[in-house]
């Protein structure tokens, strides 16, 4: 017996010490994983900026005093701004002559410049004919060699930037004409082609206003009919049948509803493609089932007495249900609709069906404007050649990772708050 229990006891420890080894294992896999996310990520929100002295020649800018804002955007419509700045880097380099050379000086220089031109100019036309130091964005290889992402000491062919180039940006730095700073862009702006331009707002919105309309479509019908099966619903083989087709639903690869919402919602009913209210609706299809059963398990934890004890008192049906079942299964309930509105915020493939992957540079102001979604702008960016993407990728990682935490320590934290113990 006491060989016997020795075993046992033996057994035991090892169980347990392959259990820890497992999770040990685990863990260091999702630091490592987190860790090369956060280290190629955060450079992310950080950006190189350049500081030009403009000059707003009168002779390239159109007279602007006396007009609107509206007005004025369109007397500026065909001005080349981008002359502006070329000018301004001339002055900073005025033994720069050849043409190779004067290309290479102004690819220091972002696209965007121009727009910030124009913006200031829109907003304070008395900036035409003076001269205004202003920090405008590098160029993404120019943001990547501030990083420490591109090495200076290796070989030409093995980056972007020339020896040149290279040196004129030291030599910017040494006047004090070059920092890094907090990139807004990537917080306040839409997708772009130019790495440096590139921002985040139109997929957060977009992210917003589908899982907006899922939250609308799944909610109210998951609840209603986890209510139907669980208090209502007769025990027949019709209502084993649907039983089982909501738990084999809640199974089935994404994908799969997708394909169910290009052919309803696009092909049969010709909703607009790439808009919010088709993304929400074909999530809110992959979401039901989980809901449901989720829906239906909180209610079941109520405790019959709770409804004998309510019936005795003369309640009807529907009353024991809206004053006394829903309101105990309610945390349940929320716990469950958060965390299936953090899997439909993860969700790419039945998006690409229904087109949410397209390039899209505007913010969507609704449910029906073309949109995209964090992730498929991931998708989108991670499959970009342009090295300034692999940064962007890292860091709209890591915001969809912090709301996918958030959303599950909101389920948590709600449920520890409302749940109550029998």
């Amino acid at each position: 017996m006491r060989a016997r229990l020795r075993k046992r006891h033996r057994s035991e420890r090892l169980f347990r010490r392959a259990g820890l080894l497992a999770i040990s294992a685990a863990v260091l896999v999702l630091a490592l994983l987190l860790g090369s996310i956060v280290t190629s990520g955060l450079s992310a929100f950080r950006q190189t900026q350049l500081l030009l002295d403009v000059d707003f020649d009168a002779t390239v800018v159109p007279p602007l005093d006396g007009l609107q804002a509206i007005e004025r955007e369109r007397a500026l419509v065909g001005t080349d701004l981008g002359a502006l700045v070329r000018n301004a880097l001339r002055r900073e380099f005025p033994g720069v002559h050849r043409r190779a050379a004067v290309r290479q000086l102004q690819s220091l220089v972002s696209s965007g410049a121009r727009s910030i031109l124009r913006t200031m100019l829109v907003d304070d036309p008395a900036l035409r004919g003076h001269t205004t130091p202003i920090w405008v964005p590098a160029d993404d290889d120019v943001d990547l060699l501030q990083k420490g992402s591109t090495k200076r000491a290796a070989a030409v062919d093995a980056r972007r930037l020339s020896d040149a180039q290279i040196g004129w940006i030291d030599a910017l730095a040494a006047r004090g004409r070059v920092r890094t700073t907090l990139n807004t862009t990537f917080f306040t702006s839409g997708d772009s082609r130019e790495p440096e331009l590139a921002g985040i707002w139109g997929a957060l919105v977009g992210s917003f206003l589908t899982l907006a309309v899922t939250l609308a479509i799944v909610f109210p019908l998951g609840v209603a009919a986890a209510v139907h099966l669980e208090e209502f619903a007769p025990k027949n083989r019709w209502t084993d049948l649907v039983e089982v087709n909501i738990n084999n639903l809640a199974a089935v690869p994404s994908i799969v509803f997708g394909l169910l919402g290009l052919a309803v919602f696009l092909n049969l009913l010709h909703l607009p493609r790439s808009a919010p209210i088709v993304g929400g609706a074909t999530l809110a299809l992959m979401t039901l089932p989980t809901l449901i059963i989720v829906a239906r398990a909180a209610i079941k934890a109520v405790p019959p007495s709770i409804r004998e004890a309510a019936r005795g008192l003369g309640a009807s049906p529907l009353q024991v249900l809206g004053h006394h079942v829903l309101p105990l299964a309610m945390p349940g309930i929320l716990t469950g609709t958060i965390i299936s509105m953090a899997r439909a915020l993860g969700e790419t493939a039945p998006l690409l069906m229904i087109g949410m992957v397209a390039f899209i540079v505007d913010i969507p102001g609704g449910v029906g404007d073309p949109a995209t979604v964090l992730p498929a702008q991931i998708y989108l960016w991670a499959d970009s050649p342009e090295r300034g993407f692999v940064e962007k990728t890292c860091g709209a990682i890591l915001v969809l990772v912090a709301f996918l935490i958030a959303m599950n320590g909101a389920a948590i934290g709600l449920r520890q708050k409302l749940e109550k113990r029998w």
